[in-house]
């Protein structure tokens, strides 16, 4: 249902609940004619016409920019005025269904008990027009918030594609002359990693398992080209497989260390990839990689750790908010640790 059929709806509920309730109390009370009937009718169409009158004028002056005092003081002069209006139309109503009683319509204390009753009804179809107005906004912009989040990590993920492909084809290209037989495993592995890269743009977060199979052809890849000089380890818990994970992250982390740590000493190094889950659930994946940051890395920019980072960290905030952390810190003079935290939860985008 739109906006306009939604406010309208509301309308005629609103105020033709308002004139059942005036004629059940009427009749109540003294008893109602037919005459009477219709005199409510007429006054709840009224109120109708002149609360639709002042959304004309709350639409057109754009009430809904006014800071929060300014709203409330023109709401208040609004409501005075609208009541002040419902009195006198009262009044004529009366007199053209010739149910005026000027003996009892007329004294102070009845204008001031209608007055305060129309005040009351006024400042609660303020309440809800103005309620109903912003929680609309409000769905409205967490909508577009989402559909911008989304637009990001497609913009995020297509850097990491070709980014992904140069860094896999440089690995086979060392091969091709020297061992043509490795040069055909590692192949396969690109078209198995490939043919990954190509799902992670159909999802914002995949299966635990899959991105490690990915990340165990990587490492498989950088095994036939590091031989000897790199050691790679896996500490996996069985609940980690229970877990998504944002595709192409671990991925990232380990070609990280692999390019920034490993490739760079002469004797290479060791992968160690640890993914266990915390006490309060929760995914904890540590990537320990061989060699040492010499600054602490800004993850907000390209640094020397590589465009990866950054983009993991975006990734996470997008997709988690402040439930995911990540961390990168030197341990002891050999080892450079990266860690993660996932909360185990539906993500927004899938």
């Amino acid at each position: 249902m739109n906006r306009i059929k939604l406010y309208w709806l509301l309308q005629v509920l609103g105020w033709g609940g308002f004139a059942l309730v005036s004629i059940f109390l009427a009749t109540l009370s003294r008893g109602v004619t037919a005459v009477q009937i219709w005199a409510f009718i007429v006054l709840a169409a009224t109120n109708l016409i002149s609360t639709h009158f002042l959304r004309y004028i709350v639409k057109t002056y754009n009430w809904f920019k006014l800071s929060i005092p300014q709203l409330l003081f023109q709401s208040f002069l609004a409501i005075i005025a609208l009541s002040f209006v419902n009195i006198v139309a009262q009044i004529f109503i009366n007199i053209a269904f010739g149910t005026l009683s000027p003996a009892l319509d007329f004294k102070i204390l009845v204008i001031l008990a209608n007055l305060f009753q129309a005040i009351l009804l006024f400042a609660l179809w303020f309440l809800v027009y103005f309620l109903v107005h912003f929680l609309d906004n409000y769905n409205s912009t967490l909508k577009y918030e989402a559909k911008i989040n989304e637009i990001r990590l497609n913009h995020l993920k297509s850097h990491l594609n070709p980014h992904f492909i140069f860094n896999a084809l440089n690995s086979v290209r060392a091969l091709v002359d020297e061992d043509p037989i490795k040069a055909k495993t590692a192949i396969t592995r690109i078209s198995n990693m490939l043919r990954f890269s190509l799902m992670m743009d159909k999802k914002q977060t995949i299966e635990f398992g899959d991105e490690l199979n990915t990340v165990k052809d990587y490492l498989e890849l950088e095994s036939i080209r590091f031989e000897e000089r790199l050691e790679v380890v896996y500490h996996i818990e069985d609940e980690s497989y229970s877990y998504k994970i944002p595709p192409m992250m671990l991925q990232t982390i380990v070609e990280n260390g692999i390019k920034h740590g490993v490739s760079n000493l002469v004797k290479g190094g060791v992968i160690e990839i640890k993914c266990r889950e915390g006490l309060n659930d929760g995914l904890y994946i540590q990537v320990k990689n061989s060699g040492q940051l010499t600054h602490p890395p800004s993850l907000k920019s390209k640094d020397e750790q590589g465009h990866g980072l950054s983009n993991t960290v975006q990734r996470l905030k997008l997709i988690y908010g402040d439930k995911a952390s990540f961390r990168i810190f030197n341990s002891g003079n050999q080892f450079v640790i990266t860690e993660i935290k996932i909360p185990k939860q539906k993500v927004t985008f899938e």
